[in-house]
C-alpha cells in the first residue's frame, strides 16, 4: 500500500517507510541484538581458551578432555558467526545491497545464537562433570538447555502466533 507522500506502509508491520528505511531500522535492530550476544561469547571464548592452561585440566579423563576441545570449537564457531555481520557490513557497504545484507546477517546471527547456546551447554557439562563427577551433570545440563529452548524459541514463537492470531 502507498501513501499520498510515496512511502509504503509494510504489510506485517504497517510502518510508512521506504524499503531503504526499513533496511536502515532493521540493520540497526540487528546490530543492538548482536552486541549483546557477541559479547557473551567472546568473553565465555576467552575463558575457555584459558581452561587448558590450568594445572587441574591435566588430570581430566578423556571424555572431558574432548568435551573441552568440542566446546573450544564450538566457541569459536559461534563467536566467528556472530561477528560476521561487521565483514557482510564492510564488504556489502556502497553496492546498495542493504536489504540482503540485512537478511544474510539475519541468518548469521540466528546461526550464531544457536552454537552460543551449545556452547555454553558444552560448557556448562564440563564443568559440573568436573566439579560434581556426578551423572546429574547431564540431567541438569539438559534441563538448561531445555530453557534455553524454551525461552530463545518456544516462548516467541508462543507469542509471535498469539499475535497472529489476533490480527485475523
Amino acid at each position: 500500500m502507498t501513501t499520498p507522500d510515496g512511502t509504503k506502509a509494510h504489510p506485517r508491520s504497517g510502518r510508512r517507510e521506504s524499503a531503504e528505511e526499513r533496511a536502515d531500522r532493521r540493520w540497526t535492530d540487528l546490530l543492538q541484538e548482536v552486541r549483546v550476544a557477541q559479547t557473551g561469547s567472546q568473553v565465555l571464548f576467552a575463558f575457555l581458551l584459558s581452561v587448558v592452561f590450568t594445572p587441574r585440566f591435566t588430570g581430566l579423563d578423556g571424555f572431558d578432555q574432548g568435551l573441552y576441545v568440542v566446546t573450544v570449537v564450538l566457541g569459536a564457531l559461534a563467536v566467528g558467526a556472530l561477528t560476521a555481520p561487521v565483514a557482510y557490513h564492510r564488504i556489502f557497504t556502497g553496492h546498495r545491497f542493504k536489504p540482503q545484507l540485512v537478511d544474510a546477517a539475519s541468518s548469521l546471527v540466528v546461526v550464531g545464537v544457536v552454537l552460543l547456546a551449545l556452547t555454553i551447554g558444552s560448557a556448562m557439562l564440563l564443568l559440573l562433570r568436573a566439579a560434581t563427577g556426578s551423572a546429574a551433570a547431564g540431567w541438569i545440563t539438559g534441563g538448561v538447555m531445555f530453557w534455553f529452548l524454551t525461552c530463545w524459541l518456544i516462548l516467541p514463537l508462543r507469542h509471535l502466533r498469539r499475535q497472529n492470531h489476533g490480527r485475523d
